[in-house]
This record gives structure tokens, sequence and C-alpha cells, in this order.
């Protein structure tokens, strides 16, 4: 019998009344889960009957979940555990990978029929890391191999710990799995299993973090297990609010690289963060810190059931423990090579420094850790997801999803670049939307899939690539403080004038470019098609905004007359140049950049400025009329980039909007401004 099991009979002995397992429908102690354990394993074979192969576990976190994992160790069936964030073809994919007899859900026990697997002898549960649609890979892992993982756990904090523990993460995740659930069975504690949904993880990558800490306080949890995404978004919370967590005594964070400024943001709440390392291939759990022998940058000691070495690549080696292989290919036995590159300390003390693939180098033969410049990326509070990239390149690139909509992503860039090397900072950059494991960019353990997001990033249509791409030179506009006083209405009138004697003298210019680039692109009906389109509708705006300068008291002969500025003139220049000696395509990259930042003044700056310098509507024809207007163009533009198809377009297009972005931003800069010092 599995020691496990042993454990729980002699705990149901001994402690017959202790408290196993609760939740907010049931109550189980140890005199009863043994019993309950036999019945669903009398009901699980009654139901399949004298088949035998692995068998699916697909529900939420609770009493079922546990019965039948457990029930599945008695019958000596080995368990795939499918956790709720797989896509329904993650979950088909591995349960067929595994040659499945049957998968338990809320549905109750549903037999299949896929050919049987080669799985490796004496394998107890599959746990399939990456979640793939096309090759999953499940680790075979053996009862003795996850035992001695949770028994080591149990002996590295002493059972005194094991109080209450309410599982945050799935029970489909091996960590959870491992050394929460069974570390807490082996030690004697309580396993608060509620499901998710009512703990405020219904969704699990968008938790409800105020009902996470009502469910910890309600519980009367003293440990958690957290990935850092989790711990960043719970400590971000305890800061913000009035809620503590006294009760907890621990807080183990793995799963991914913890940077060291959110684990000083956790104790700044009194957290009590551990933090550890582990693989799926080792049983979770190789190494972890202990209460009060913490040392930040580290992983802690190795577990007393395995030894750490370091390979001459600096690659971690760990001896005692291991899988058994994988579906059809059983692993002899031996050290594994981890795959992830550290050192360590003169205590012993275990560094993670990164993934050995993942290792880039640049274009001047420098080795960065991607890792390591996300650690500093995601100490920016506005970062809250960040993948770096770049190898071969002459400088490094990333991914960025930022915290809000607003985030002010360029200026963290800049604050993380100003505590890197030179050879290790972020020159261009992009957001993006967030990484999960239900898209396969994240494990499930929340390590980054970085082929599957740069292939994402590359498959977003051509108009949001467009947006993405452009980003950091958007952020560069949007920060010259004349565009910034004039969003929020805190420009005088003769700056309101200026800006529209430079807007006339490029407006001017929009039709007779819209049909020098028709002429050049003729050949092509859609491109040809957009710009009739376009000149049709821009026609006459020049007029618009000569109307608006008189209409606030300007001078519009004049204005015609003082010509454009320099910066102004070299916007425009660049324009016909790319028309006339590039690929006149890149004209839409200008159509993008200047309808853009019109929409954002027409919805932000029109009406601030119309009340703060008291003048009629009449003066804001240009700006309130053409960014409606726009907004209408940007959808119908967005159509039109999602047709172009020609990569040299699609390149040209950002070329000439990225350059667009700085030469319209040096427009606004040359607009003289007194109050300049105080609105920058």
């Amino acid at each position: 019998m599995s020691r496990l099991l042993d454990a729980i009979v002699d705990r149901s002995l001994s402690f017959p009344d202790r408290i196993a397992i609760r939740n907010d429908r049931e109550t189980l102690s140890y005199g009863d889960l043994a019993a309950r354990i036999a019945a669903r394993a009398v009901h699980i074979r009654a139901t399949i009957g004298d088949r035998s192969g692995p068998v699916g576990i697909a529900l939420p976190n609770g009493l079922d979940w546990i019965l039948t994992d457990l029930a599945l160790l008695a019958l000596h069936l080995p368990c795939v555990p499918l956790p709720p964030f797989f896509s329904m073809a993650q979950s088909e994919a591995a349960l067929a990978d595994a040659g499945a007899i049957a998968v338990v859900s809320t549905d109750g026990i549903a037999l299949l029929h896929h050919i049987p697997a080669d799985v490796p002898a004496g394998t107890a549960k599959i746990s399939y890391t990456s979640g793939s649609t096309a090759a999953p890979k499940g680790i075979c892992l053996s009862d003795d191999a996850m035992l001695a993982t949770a028994s080591a756990v149990v002996a590295r904090f002493g059972a005194g710990m094991a109080g209450v523990h309410m599982p945050v993460l799935p029970l489909g995740v091996l960590l959870e799995n491992v050394a929460g659930l069974y570390a807490s069975l082996l030690a004697g504690g309580t396993y608060a299993a509620y499901d998710g949904a009512n703990i405020g993880l219904g969704n699990p990558f968008q938790p409800d973090m105020p009902t996470l800490i009502e469910a910890v306080q309600s519980t009367g949890a003293t440990s958690l297990i957290l990935v850092p995404e989790l711990l960043a978004g719970l400590a971000a919370t305890l800061a913000a609010g009035q809620w503590r967590l006294p009760g907890l005594r621990l807080v183990a964070v793995g799963g991914a690289r913890v940077p060291i400024d959110l684990l000083a943001a956790a104790e700044a709440v009194n957290l009590p963060v551990v933090q550890g390392y582990g693989l799926t291939e080792c049983g979770s759990v190789v190494t972890i810190e202990q209460p009060g022998e913490v040392s930040r940058g580290t992983t802690g000691a190795p577990l007393d059931h395995v030894t750490i070495s370091i390979a001459d690549d600096g690659e971690i080696i760990v001896n005692g423990t291991g899988h058994l292989g994988t579906i059809g290919a059983p692993r002899s036995a031996g050290p594994i090579a981890t795959g992830d590159i550290g050192r360590l300390d003169a205590a012993g003390r275990l560094i993670v420094e990164g993934r050995k693939s993942n290792l880039l180098i640049t274009g001047y033969g420098r080795n960065v850790s991607p890792e390591w410049v996300e650690e500093v990326l995601l100490a920016q509070p506005v970062i809250a997801q960040a993948m770096v990239y770049g190898d071969g390149a002459a400088s490094l690139s990333a991914l960025l999803v930022p915290c809000a909509r607003d985030a002010d992503l360029a200026a963290a860039v800049a604050e993380a670049n100003s505590r890197l090397p030179a050879y290790a900072r972020i020159d261009t950059w992009q957001p993006s939307r967030p990484f999960s494991p239900q898209d396969g960019t994240l494990t499930a353990n929340g390590r980054l899939r970085r082929t599957a997001i740069l292939r994402r990033a590359a498959d977003l249509p051509f108009f949001d690539q467009l947006v993405a791409r452009t980003a950091p030179v958007r952020a560069r506009l949007l920060a010259v403080p004349q565009l910034r006083a004039g969003l929020a209405g805190r420009i005088d009138r003769q700056t309101y004038l200026a800006y529209l004697a430079q807007a006339y003298h490029h407006v001017r210019h929009t039709v007779p470019l819209l049909r020098e680039a028709r002429d050049r692109l003729g050949h092509r009906p859609v491109l040809k098609s957009a710009l009739d389109d376009y000149i049709a509708e821009e026609s006459g705006h020049e007029q618009w905004i000569l109307d608006d300068i008189a209409a606030a008291g300007g001078d519009p002969a004049r204005a015609v007359a003082d010509g454009p500025s320099p910066a102004t003139a070299a916007m425009i220049d660049h324009a016909y140049r790319t028309i006339r000696e590039g690929n006149a395509a890149g004209l839409f990259g200008m159509v993008f950049v200047l309808e853009g930042t019109s929409i954002a003044l027409a919805s932000s700056g029109a009406g601030a400025v119309r009340a703060s310098l008291n003048l009629p509507e009449t003066a804001f024809r240009y700006l309130t009329s053409h960014g409606a207007l726009d907004q209408d163009h940007m959808r119908f533009f967005e159509t039109h980039m999602n047709q172009i198809d020609d990569v040299a377009d699609r390149e040209a297009i950002v070329a000439m909007a990225e350059a667009m972005f700085d030469l319209f931003g040096g427009v606004f800069a040359a607009i003289p401004m007194e109050s300049l010092n105080e609105t920058a």
C-alpha cells in the first residue's frame, strides 16, 4: 500500500477526530477519510470493470478531487490530472496520449476508448506540464517519488507547521498536489479544499484578491502555495487596503523566477514568504527556504531526499529522485539534468539564474539570461508580465503586459534600463495581451512558453501588430510637454493658435500626398480604393483650420504667410520623399499617426482647451469634427490594413508610422508655450 494511505490509516487510529479535509459543504475527519477513500475506490472499480489504465480527473478543487486521486492510488491506476485552465482540446490530447480508460468529472465517470499507451511500470501520476494540443508531454511519476518529496517538505518545516493549508493553485498542478495536499496529510494537518470559484479564483488569471483574502481569513489558513503573479496581487492588495493576514505562518512561492523586489513587497505586508525551486521531472519541490533562514536571491537548500550539483556549463543537476520517463519512453535511473542554469552559494543554497535553452547571445557576443532582464522589468509596478527576446540581434526586445490600460510602459522600461548594463538593456518593446496556460503561452506552473508567445505575436492581424510595434514611439509623442498640456487643457490662446497654424501647413498637403500615393499604387485595387475614400473625406479640411483661427481671434492670412516651422516642413518632406523614393504604401503609416492623434486631441483636448480659454465652438471645428470622422476612419483603416499581406508593404507602413510619430512630436515640441516649465 502507498505510504500516504498507510499514514492516513494510522491517523484514523491515533487521532480519529482530527479534521483532515473541510470545505464549505463538508468536514471530514481522519477517522472517516480512510473509509471514504475505500468507498470511492469501490465505486470507480464497479464503473470501469476489470479494465486497467490511466484515469483522468477533471474536477475543481474539493473533496471529490482528493477522494478520486487517493482512490486511484489505492487501485494502482495511474492518475491524469487535468487542470481547470486546460482547454477541451488540451484535455483531450492529454487523455489520448496517456491512453486513458476513463475520466472523472462533475458529470460522473465517463468511460473512454483510447488506444492503450506504453506507460512506464510503477506510474502513479501522469503530469502534463505543457498542456500542448499538438504534442503533449506526460511526465510519469511513481508514488514513491511523489511521497519522497512530500515527506521531505514535512521534514524541512516540521510537522508542527501543519495547521490549515488552503489550496490556491489547482490540485491538478503537481506543486499543490504534492507539496500541498500530500504533505498536509502526511503531517496530520487540515486541508481546506474549497472550489476556486468560491474563493475569488473563478478565473485564476484574473483573481478577485479581496475575496481570496477573506477566504484565507475565514478558513483560518496558516499556509499557502502561490506562483509569483498571485503573490504580487496578494501583496499589492494588502498594501492598498486595510487587510492583514496574521494567521499565516508560511507562504511558499515557486513555479517561476521570483523578483527580489516582489519578495520585499511581500515582507512589507508581513507575509511569511519562502521561495522554492522544483520541476515535475523531480516530483515537484527540490529546494526551499526555511522560515527564519531565508537568503533573498536563493531558493534555499536542497530537501533531504535530493542532492544538487552544478555542471561545468552551469546546468543544475539533481540526484536522488526522478520521474519514470514519459509515455512510450521510460527513463533509466540516474541524475536529472534540469535545463536550468544556476549556482550554489557558500551555504549550499541554490541560486537559479535562468533556462539553459533560453540563453540569448547578442550580435555583440554577450550572453544574457532573459529571466534576469525580465526580473528587472517586473520590478516595475506597471508591468504585469514580460518576455525578453533577441537572440543574435544587436539589441534586446521585450513583449510587455501592462497592469492597466493607461500604464506608462515607456517610463517603466527607461527605469528598468537604468538598472541594467548597456548590453542587457531593452531597445525596442511592444505591449502584449496577457500570457496564460489557456492559450498555450504559459506552462501549467506559470513559466513562459517563449516560442508560442513569439508565434502568437507574429500571428496578430496586421493592424494589431502596427499598434504594438509603434507603442514606444507613440509613447514618446504623448510625452511631449506641449501635447500633454493640450490634452489637459493647460495652454493659452497663443499656443492654440500656433498649433492651428502648423496644423494648416501639414493638413494642406494631405490630399496632394494621398493623390500622389494613389497614382503610384494604382495597380493595387485595395490600396487605391482606400486612398480614393480618404481623398474624398479629407478635401477642404485646411479651410476648417483657417476658419478656426479666425474664430479664435487669430489672423488666418498671417498664419498662411508665415509658412510652416522647420519641424513641420521636415515632416511633410519626409512624406513626399517616402512616396517618391520608397514604397508609397508607407503613406498609410502617416495616416495612422495623424488620425490616431487627432482622435486623442478631439476626445480629450478640445473640450478642455475650449473651457479653459472660453472660446466659442466655432473655434474648434477642425478638432471636434475631424476627431469624430477619424473614429470612423480608424475602423475603416483597420479593415484595410488587415487586408495587406505583402511583407514589404507592412514594413513600409510600420517604418513610416515610427518616423511620423517622432516627426509629429517635433512639430508639437517646436510650438512656443510660455507655461512649458509648469506643464512639462
